[in-house]
C-alpha cells in the first residue's frame, strides 16, 4: 500500500524505502505539501516529486535501480567535444532561474503536459531563494537557449531537469555543470531514472540500496550553498 500524507502535513516522516511500489516503479507516497522542509527531507533520503496537475495530490517517488553520474565518470563523445572547443554559448549559474524552469516546463514531442506545475514551480523558487535550488544556463546572443536545474544537500546535486532550444545547449550546461561540481569535490550527481541522453554522458544505474548509503556517507550537513 502507498502512504497517504495528509494535502497540510510536512511533519510525517516518509515510509521506509523498500516499501516503494514495484509498479509503477518507486512510487512510494501521496499527498502532502511541497514545503521547503517536506522537499529538503525528501530530498536527503532519496525521494523526489513528481506527478502532472495541481489537482492532483504530490506523488513522491523513489525507484529502485537509481541512474547516477560520478563526475570522475563523464562522458563527453568526440563530436560534442569539438563542439565545446568552439564555444558557441556563454554559459552561467543561478542567472535565470525560473526561465530555466520555464524552459524545463515547456512541452516535448514525446510528453503530456508538463510535471513542473505552478505549486512546483513556486516551492523550487523558494529553494533557490534560500540557497538549495541551482540553474544553469547556455546563452546565444542574449537568448536563453538551454539549461537545467536541480537541487544541493552537502556534496550531492540532485539533478531535476533539462531543456534546450538549440543543438546540444542542454549537454553543454551539464557538462559545465558536473566539472564545476567535481572542482567542488562533489560525490555524485542523481539523475533519478533512466534516459538515454544521459547514459551517454556516462550517467549509470545503481541499485536504490546503495544510492541510499551514499547518501547518507556524502550528506553530513543540509545547508544552503550560494554559487
Amino acid at each position: 500500500m502507498v502512504a497517504l500524507l495528509h494535502p497540510n502535513d510536512d511533519e510525517t516522516p516518509f515510509p521506509p524505502l523498500d516499501e516503494a511500489l514495484e509498479e509503477p516503479d518507486g512510487l512510494l507516497a501521496l499527498g502532502g505539501r511541497l514545503s521547503s522542509k517536506r522537499l529538503l527531507d525528501a530530498y536527503r533520503q532519496g525521494i523526489f516529486p513528481w506527478y502532472n496537475s495541481d489537482d492532483d495530490p504530490v506523488m513522491w517517488w523513489s525507484p529502485d535501480p537509481r541512474l547516477v553520474l560520478f563526475p570522475e565518470g563523464l562522458k563527453i563523445s568526440k563530436s560534442l567535444r569539438k563542439t565545446i572547443k568552439k564555444a558557441p554559448y556563454e554559459v552561467s549559474f543561478d542567472q535565470a532561474f525560473e526561465a530555466v524552469l520555464d524552459g524545463c516546463a515547456e512541452p516535448r514531442d514525446y510528453e503530456e503536459g508538463t510535471w513542473i506545475t505552478s505549486n512546483m514551480r513556486s516551492a523550487y523558487i523558494d529553494l533557490h531563494q534560500q540557497g538549495y535550488a541551482h540553474s544553469v544556463e547556455c546563452w546565444d546572443d542574449g537568448e536563453l537557449v538551454g539549461g537545467l536545474h536541480g537541487i544541493t544537500l552537502d556534496h550531492i546535486f540532485f539533478g531535476e531537469s533539462m531543456f534546450h532550444r538549440k543543438t546540444d545547449a542542454s549537454k553543454i550546461a551539464f557538462v559545465h555543470l558536473v566539472q564545476f561540481l567535481k572542482a567542488k569535490q562533489y560525490a555524485m550527481i542523481d539523475c533519478q531514472v533512466k534516459t538515454e541522453h544521459l547514459m551517454s554522458l556516462g550517467a549509470t544505474e545503481i541499485p536504490r540500496q546503495q544510492f541510499s548509503g551514499l547518501l547518507n556517507n556524502y550528506i553530513n550537513t543540509v545547508a544552503p550553498q550560494h554559487w
